[in-house]
């Protein structure tokens, strides 16, 4: 008989990716043979996203995109939309099977069939029975994987859709987490990034308990001692949850590199209390300045929100203001959309789609800045880069430990390797180039 085929596309963040190939190779288990979403498959499985409305839009066109390749596939949606709107899903032509928060990891279950349907199949939990954790990681290109740790969030922002589409805050054990970055490193992958819904919250619900069993510190001390790991990136933490003493390990630590990704939100202590975020502007200040006393060639990249209801010009400029003067070293800015079932869609203070497009804009622009004059830091310095498998034009890219991009002409040896370097100058393209120092061979 011959095999089936079975392709993945993944909307989303790190989590999602870390699920799809946890997803991906309980297929491979029943003996599918795994192929790119470009290719002909039997089935598509795509991994959906919640977050913004863009990441819903793009939804269907990538349907589309596999329906053009085999109008005979069957077609499966999973992730956090699914969960959320699984009927919506349901609804667009093509789709044959929606799969909820629990249901995703067991897809292979609901395939005894894969006659396409006259409508999609719905099975979604409510999202108060996703209490369970199902550890994953991802492995697709042979220098990184996203090793998830925790699942869910306990915490109640008023944007956000995702303790709706992934339950409560639950975390993995800490030996199945060690256990996974063995398997990861066994297999030549030189870096793990750590990541999850609320990392920062680790150890809650350990071992289906409500209580802390460990905290993330414990976590990382472990994870700082387990052989064969070169690197460790932190993917992204809540300021009120990175502590100092996690702080001083990283300053400290054999494995885990330089490079933090704090969510700020908004400059605002306003925006902020109406957020219901846990934290205010000066706690941010704090953490960015204790980082930087012990580490100041570390990379601080900050996530931030444009557009949220009630923000007038004068609290955008107090955010642009705030993140101008902070030493940090890049943003990730995300446009307001409104999502159903928030407190924020009831907000008074409306900003047009238009004054969030110009504002996000300005914010990219100083992204821009903060990340250039963050690369001219570290020009003449002495870095460690782990280059990445791609030939993009000629060129392998790489990152060094405190996440500057470096550029070199391709050469297929490089791949997957670690050398020393020192910085030499920035390119028109804005990655650094460097002078070879010495090849670090493990």
């Amino acid at each position: 008989m011959e095999q089936k085929k079975v392709a993945f596309y993944t909307l989303g963040c790190k989590l999602n990716f870390s699920e799809t190939s946890t997803i991906a190779r309980s297929f491979e288990d029943e003996g599918f043979n795994r192929v790119d979403f470009k290719q002909k498959a039997d089935i598509y499985v795509i991994n959906t996203c919640s977050v913004t409305e863009n990441a819903d839009k793009r939804f269907k066109t990538i349907v589309k995109q596999a329906q053009n390749i085999n109008p005979d596939a069957f077609v499966a949606a999973i992730g956090c939309y699914a969960q959320l709107k699984p009927e919506e899903l349901a609804d667009v032509n093509g789709v044959d099977l929606v799969l909820g928060a629990t249901e995703k990891f067991k897809i292979t279950d609901y395939l005894n069939d894969l006659t396409k349907n006259d409508f999609g199949e719905v099975h979604s939990c409510e999202i108060e029975d996703a209490d369970f954790y199902v550890g994953s990681y991802s492995i697709g290109d042979r220098t990184r994987a996203f090793l998830k740790v925790q699942d869910g969030c306990d915490y109640k922002c008023t944007y956000c859709t995702i303790p709706l589409a992934r339950g409560i805050s639950r975390s993995d054990t800490m030996q199945n987490v060690l256990n996974n970055a063995k398997e990861i490193s066994e297999q030549g992958i030189k870096e793990i990034v750590l990541t999850g819904v609320n990392i920062g919250d680790y150890g809650k619900g350990e071992f289906g308990n409500k209580k802390h069993e460990h905290t993330f510190l414990d976590l990382v001390t472990e994870l700082d001692k387990v052989e064969g790991i070169e690197r460790l990136r932190i993917s992204s933490i809540e300021p009120n949850l990175l502590k100092n003493e996690t702080i001083d390990l990283v300053s400290k630590s054999r494995a885990i590199v330089p490079h933090f990704h704090i969510p700020l939100q908004s400059g605002s202590n306003e925006l902020l209390k109406k957020m219901k975020r846990r934290y205010m502007k000066e706690l941010y200040i704090d953490r960015v300045v204790k980082i930087k006393q012990v580490m100041p060639h570390a990379c601080i990249g900050v996530d931030v929100i444009v557009g949220f209801p009630g923000e007038t010009d004068e609290l955008f400029l107090e955010t642009y203001n705030f993140l101008n003067e902070l030493n940090i070293s890049y943003l990730h800015v995300f446009t307001y959309s409104e999502r159903d079932n928030t407190e924020a869609t009831l907000m008074d203070g409306v900003v047009s789609k238009n004054v969030r497009a110009k504002r996000s804009k300005m914010l990219r622009g100083l992204s821009a800045k903060k990340r250039r004059a963050f690369y001219e830091k570290q020009l003449g310095t002495e870095r460690t880069v782990l280059f990445e498998g791609e030939n993009k034009e000629g060129y392998i890219h790489g990152f060094t430990e405190n996440y500057v991009k470096v550029k070199a002409p391709w050469n297929p040896e490089l791949v997957n390797t670690l050398h020393k370097v020192c910085l030499t100058r920035i390119d028109e393209d804005g990655s650094v180039r460097f002078n070879f120092i010495e090849s670090l061979v493990s």
